[in-house]
This record gives C-alpha cells, structure tokens and sequence, in this order.
C-alpha cells in the first residue's frame, strides 16, 4: 500500500489544526448530544467541537497518513480526533488492494474500544467490516453480535448495511434475531433502521421478518422498522393488528 510516513511534525500538525478548529461551544453541545454524562453511553468522551462536514474535508489533506499514523489518531480522547481517522480509514480501505483492505479490517476489529460511540461506527462499520466481509465468511459479524459490548453489537448489526446495499439480506435478518431482545435503546434503533432499510429495498423480506416477530420486538425497535410505512399500515402493526394487514 502506497501511503506515505508520517513524521512527528506532520503527526502534530493535524492535532494542532484540530485545536484551532475547535470550537468550545459546539463542544458543549456535542458533549450533551452524545450523552457523555456520568453513567451514560459516552461517558468521559471529550470533545473539540468541530463539525463533521468540516472534518470531512480534512481527509483529502491529510490522505498521505499511513496506516500507523492513522492508529494513533484512532487511539485520541478526543472524539473529533477519532473520527477523523475512522474516515481517513474509509479512504485508505476504499483504494487498497485486498491484502491490505485486511490490514485496515483487522487494525479497525482489533481497536473497538475506541470506536465507542454510534456515530463512530455508523460512518464505518459498513464501509470497512462489511465492505471486508462481504464475499467471504461473515462469522465476524456474529461474534460481534453476542458480544457484552455495546458499540461491538452495534458494529455487526450496522456493517450489514453493505450486504443490503448489494440487495442481500440474510444476514442483516439473522443479526436482527440475534439482538431482538437487546436490552440498549441504541441497539434497537439500529436494527429498525436496518430492517426498515429492507424494507425499501425488499418489503416481503422485512414484512416477513415483521410478522415473525412484531409481538416481541421492543416497541423502538418496531417503531423504526415500520416508519415508512403507510399511516394506516403503521398503525395496525403498533396496535397488533397484523392479522389484518
């Protein structure tokens, strides 16, 4: 793979455009929105308070990151910081050769303790995990989906969005069985995202699923799954009346 080392300078280069980018105010806000409290889903995350449009626009600049560099950025306790390598990490897997699309699959699978919040993996788990798993084996996945981490079962469920983007939904669907009984809201918001994300594409398949499993699925979950339905239909199935659809 073709990438460029990166000296120290560069490496503090990127982290000091990152501080004069950073805005304390959005931060504020961002710390609020991604519930970084005491005892919530992203507690202690911190952040700089730069907007994702403009990080976006980062990764050109800095397309010359090797795959080292691009870990330690990973590895930041700064969100925005994370985030940034995460889509560095895209850009990379996107051009690379198959072994070295493992390379980044196997750096992103082996640092998921730092890929701890649902935006960080709903930017990445698709094009990276799912994008790696797509033509072979997806026990990875299925791992991930019985993992005692959160952000892991997120991961499985959303990496599945590539296979459904190729119209192939079977694994998205035996995902779903797997985290039905979830006990993370963030969980059951993923899964009717996905399978509503079926539906599109396919709604026999998601109304296949629904009808299975309609009664037990946790009403977030439901409510996600059936949100592009007609006003009609979307009633009958929250009132239980899918004998009638």
């Amino acid at each position: 793979m073709k990438v460029m080392k990166m000296n120290n300078d560069q490496a503090l280069n990127i982290r000091d455009e990152l501080r004069r980018l950073g805005n304390k105010e959005i931060a504020e806000h961002s710390e609020k929105f991604f519930k970084t409290g005491r005892g919530q889903y992203g507690e202690g995350d911190r952040f700089l308070g730069i907007r994702v449009p403009v990080l976006r626009k980062l990764v050109k600049k800095y397309r010359g990151l090797s795959i080292d560099e691009t870990s330690q950025l990973l590895k930041s306790e700064f969100h925005e910081e994370r985030l940034l390598s995460l889509f560095i990490l895209i850009d990379i897997f996107k051009k690379a050769k198959r072994k070295d699309k493992k390379i980044v699959y196997n750096l992103y699978l082996d640092n998921t303790k730092f890929i701890n919040n649902w935006d960080l993996v709903d930017c990445s788990a698709e094009h990276i995990v799912g994008a790696y798993l797509r033509r072979i084996k997806k026990q990875p996945i299925y791992n991930l989906a019985n993992s005692e981490i959160l952000w892991e079962r997120r991961i499985s469920i959303i990496s599945t969005f590539h296979f459904i983007k190729n119209n192939e939904f079977v694994d998205s669907l035996r995902i779903s069985e797997i985290l039905l009984h979830d006990e993370e809201d963030l969980i059951h918001k993923a899964v009717g995202w996905m399978l509503r994300e079926i539906g599109k594409r396919d709604i026999e398949a998601e109304e296949g699923f629904l009808r299975k499993y309609y009664n037990e699925m946790p009403r977030t979950m439901l409510r996600y799954a059936i949100e592009k339905f007609p006003e009609e239909k979307r009633k009958r199935y929250l009132k239980g009346e899918v004998q009638n659809i």
